[in-house]
């Protein structure tokens, strides 16, 4: 099947290693940073924030997180273009709702008299959240679905990725716990450009057939 969605698909690899030479241009990032703002959550609650790791200070501190383990991830954070921290709200509110809907009434989505009655779809966080408040196991799931439409973007734009789980979750979230601000970062993406000795960009892509994966009934 030939598509350009699907050439784009079949393109993306996941990157081991980075040309610290080459950075995504401003142009890209513009682009990048928009289609996760763009991304589609639960009853459009938005639970997230990315933090870009980008100066040297910044990478400086990522770097110090990898001390105790996942140590083979660490070359990424100097030699990628950037490393984008995917954070989720742990304790989702009315309060933070609220925000959603006011946004709703400025797009003009919703009239100002009727604010109360977009709360409705909030009975969906509610049935999502323990008797401790806690909404962690429902907003984080939100990032993943930021964190996969970005990657369809990345691969679009021809710039390589690399989505890391393997991150030291306790030293991320004590390092950058001021630009987190009470969000939990479980998962980050570095983004760049492959380096010649890239060991997996030559390697074939490889999936379970569909048969495999895919019923219609």
């Amino acid at each position: 099947m030939r598509h350009p969605v699907i050439d784009d698909l079949l393109w993306r690899k996941t990157t081991k290693k980075y040309d610290a030479s080459k950075k995504v241009s401003e142009e890209d990032l513009a682009i990048i940073f928009a289609t996760m703002r763009l991304s589609a959550s639960s009853i459009n609650s938005q639970p997230w924030k990315f933090v870009v790791i980008d100066s040297k200070g910044a990478r400086e501190r990522m770097h110090k997180t990898f001390a105790n383990k996942h140590v083979y991830n660490q070359p990424h954070v100097f030699e990628s273009s950037q490393i984008i921290l995917f954070a989720y709200n742990p304790c989702y509110t009315r309060n933070d709702y609220a925000e959603v809907v006011d946004q709703y009434i400025k797009d003009g989505r919703v009239k100002p008299e009727n604010r109360e009655a977009a709360f409705a779809a909030f009975t969906f966080a509610e049935a999502n959240t323990d008797e401790t408040g806690n909404t962690a196991c429902w907003t984080k799931a939100q990032t993943y679905l930021a964190l996969g439409n970005t990657l369809h973007t990345l691969a679009r734009l021809k710039i390589d990725s690399t989505p890391i789980e393997g991150i030291d979750t306790e030293l991320v979230n004590e390092e950058f716990k001021k630009e987190l601000g009470g969000y939990c970062c479980d998962v980050a993406l570095a983004i760049g450009y492959h380096h010649a000795e890239d060991a997996n960009a030559k390697l074939p892509k490889s999936r379970l057939a569909m048969e495999k994966i895919l019923m219609r009934i």
